[in-house]
């Protein structure tokens, strides 16, 4: 395992773990903890770019910055990673795991190992990695874990049900975390997006209900303040998926969603 340093400032504050930090609102997310002289360790599958952002990151105020090439999905090197990070920062106030992919709903259908890898990316990694982070959290008695899920888990739909049952096992998990959890002192925060506007969504149509991941950056760091449970972002999704929610069964498979 390969840990990068890059240039920091000495002056800590939040000690930071960022899980899919290429992500484009993770690196918005990154930006705003960097402004406020946190020290952060982040963890991806594509060197180069994490390499470009840490350096963005120092010039932006980080008190410090470390990387770490990993690609979530392999469970081996969880606890290594953890070790790395915990080595780094002297310690962990906030992990946000926020890696994932949008799948080819129509592969996916055509392909039970294709179902399968969206599953383990956008799900069972995310399990994996909320439970080794959430037991020593636990242990600590303090701390927030923030997972960005979607609000594709809220309902399973034809045009990405894939997705949306990874997202929804994800958050059913952290529902049930959050409750064991509730009298630890340890924040379990659930992040819903809508529709976002970022390289996984470009070949996307956009329209009035898509949002930057600058525009929700703020919102995320917000909540991890507040210490919230669950987040819809922008907020108007909780009232769109509480309507969808409700559609009886009979009508909502008649629906092209």
């Amino acid at each position: 395992m390969t840990v990068t340093r890059t240039m920091g400032r000495q002056a800590m504050q939040e000690k930071i773990l960022i899980i899919g930090a290429t992500s484009a609102i993770a690196e918005a997310v990154a930006r705003l903890w960097a402004a406020r002289r946190c020290a952060l360790f982040l963890v991806g599958r594509r060197e180069e770019r994490l390499e470009a952002i840490a350096a963005d990151l120092c010039v932006r105020g980080a008190a410090s910055v470390e990387c770490l090439t990993m690609d979530a999905c392999d469970r081996e090197r969880h606890a290594a990673m953890l070790d790395a990070a915990l080595a780094s920062l002297g310690g962990l106030d906030i992990a946000l795991i926020a890696h994932g992919s949008l799948p080819d709903q129509k592969a996916c259908e055509a392909s039970v190992e294709q179902t399968l890898r969206e599953i383990e990316n956008n799900g069972v990694s995310v399990v994996a990695l909320s439970t080794r982070l959430a037991q020593h959290l636990a242990g600590q008695g303090r701390g927030c874990l923030a997972v960005i899920g979607s609000v594709a888990g809220d309902r399973g739909r034809q045009s990405n049900y894939v997705y949306g049952a990874a997202k929804g096992m994800v958050d059913i998990f952290l529902q049930g975390l959050r409750n064991r959890l509730a009298r630890s002192g340890v924040q379990i925060l659930t992040i819903k997006p809508g529709f976002i506007d970022t390289p996984m969504t470009a070949a996307f149509a956009k329209g009035a209900l898509w949002r930057t991941p600058q525009a929700i950056a703020g919102n995320i760091v917000e909540a991890v303040d507040r210490r919230r449970d669950v987040v819809y972002l922008p907020g108007f999704w909780r009232v769109i998926m509480f309507v969808i929610r409700h559609i009886p069964e009979c009508i909502f498979k008649k629906l092209s969603l």
